[in-house]
């Protein structure tokens, strides 16, 4: 798993004050355009999946999409979109949660998430940990079961990982990465 984390690591670009002054953005894209680096982080997130139990595979907007979908078919098993409010045709299932100022809501189709369902959640960063709660209180009003929550990187000073344990009720939070 070392070589991984390095793999990973050297792919993942620092972009100073971005979106705002004081930010260091971590960019994966340098990591999505290498296709060894790619294979590798979506081996590793599917192995979690298989690990779990997962029977389904939840991506968060919008690089959630981009590394769940291959997690899942890696996997074999279903991908659902969770979206920001408004994206989705149909019959929806809502979860409004706070921002640092004001607030959000993420949405799911009602008829994608059964009681038999153990979901993996998967996202590139746990920074807060809002949208991240959000999706695990969606799931489980849907009516399936968290299987876990697994992101490429968490950015550790945030504190995401303390707001979210609570809310996982012992289900695994695993990050292959930390800074």
């Amino acid at each position: 798993m070392t070589e991984i984390r390095e793999l990973l690591l050297r792919r993942i670009r620092d972009v100073a004050d971005y979106p705002e002054p004081g930010v260091m953005f971590k960019d994966i894209t340098p990591l999505l355009a290498d296709p060894a680096a790619f294979t590798a982080l979506t081996d590793a997130l599917a192995e979690i999946a298989e690990r779990t139990g997962a029977t389904k595979v939840v991506g968060l907007e919008a690089r959630g999409f981009i590394l769940g979908a291959p997690v899942a078919v890696r996997a074999g098993l279903g991908f659902i979109p969770v979206r920001k409010a408004g994206k989705l045709p149909g019959a929806t299932l809502a979860q409004a949660y706070d921002l640092e100022y004001g607030s959000a809501e993420i949405e799911v189709h009602a008829e994608d998430l059964t009681a038999g369902d153990r979901v993996l959640i998967v996202d590139d960063v746990l920074a807060t940990g809002g949208t991240a709660e959000a999706s695990v209180q969606l799931i489980r009003r849907a009516g399936a079961e968290v299987a876990g929550l697994a992101v490429l990187m968490e950015l550790g000073f945030l504190s995401g990982r303390a707001r979210l344990e609570p809310a996982l009720s012992g289900a695994p939070l695993e990050a292959l990465l930390t800074v």
